[in-house]
């Protein structure tokens, strides 16, 4: 069960969780602090993180604002944890728009793989030296269906979650031996404020068919953070390097 609260799992442990002001990344927060740790937790929008400060009510719970994309954010994300991390969850993403190769404009490039797939990078980079200093880290990173297969979204936006699964695997590769656990959750449709306009009417003409036939009822987002916090929890012990498909079955048709 998605509401079933394991109180006192990540007592003692600090947990980033970016992206956490609305949607899977503000229920993975909400149900980190509900399960006793305390949580970084950043968005761009600083209003969004101040409703969730209220609705929190926990001295747990420590917010930044900030872009992902830009070094300086990741450093002050980073600094907020002090000298201890022991999770992060790379949730932080946007969409492109659903643009064929031929429309990308080097701006929507550039936007979305500096957000979806650089800043994942670079908060991963950030918090390693600690992690293996402690031999211990948890990560995990937000994949998607549409880093499996093409189909799920535009062409830049597949490209950045393809680049994401790569990373996870490397980082397990590396880093496994030290202590530190990297692991990938892929979403398919979830009911979240993400915005995801078509935007070619070729996009539509050809995706239109597929999606409308294979795409399952959208998953709540308390059911992704489930996902997540059992990637970070030492219930997946054995678990490193994995991807693991949380699409309602989307990627079996």
């Amino acid at each position: 069960m998605t509401n079933s609260v394991d109180a006192g799992r990540f007592d003692g442990r600090t947990i980033i969780v970016t992206g956490a002001g609305s949607g899977i990344g503000k229920a993975t927060a909400v149900r980190l602090l509900r399960e006793d740790a305390r949580v970084i937790a950043s968005d761009i929008s600083q209003p969004r993180l101040d409703e969730l400060a209220t609705e929190s009510a926990t001295d747990r719970l420590v917010t930044v604002s900030g872009d992902v994309s830009a070094q300086a954010d990741v450093d002050k994300i980073v600094a907020a944890a002090g000298d201890r991390v022991d999770g992060l969850v790379n949730n932080a993403g946007i969409m492109d728009a659903f643009l064929p190769t031929a429309e990308i404009t080097d701006e929507m490039w550039d936007r979305v793989m500096g957000i979806n797939l650089t800043a994942q990078m670079r908060l991963i980079r950030a918090v390693l030296p600690t992690m293996i200093d402690a031999e211990f880290g948890r990560i995990v990173n937000l994949a998607s269906e549409a880093g499996i297969k093409s189909g799920a979204s535009g062409t830049t936006y597949s490209v950045s979650k393809h680049g994401v699964i790569g990373l996870t695997k490397s980082t397990a590769l590396f880093y496994g031996p030290k202590g530190v656990r990297c692991n990938a959750v892929a979403p398919g449709a979830v009911m979240t404020n993400i915005e995801a306009p078509f935007q070619s009417a070729w996009a539509g003409e050809r995706l239109g068919p597929i999606m409308q036939t294979t795409v399952p009822a959208p998953a709540k987002p308390e059911e992704l953070a489930a996902s997540i916090c059992w990637l970070l929890s030492e219930d997946s012990a054995n678990v490193n390097g994995a991807v693991l498909m949380s699409d309602g079955g989307w990627s079996t048709v």
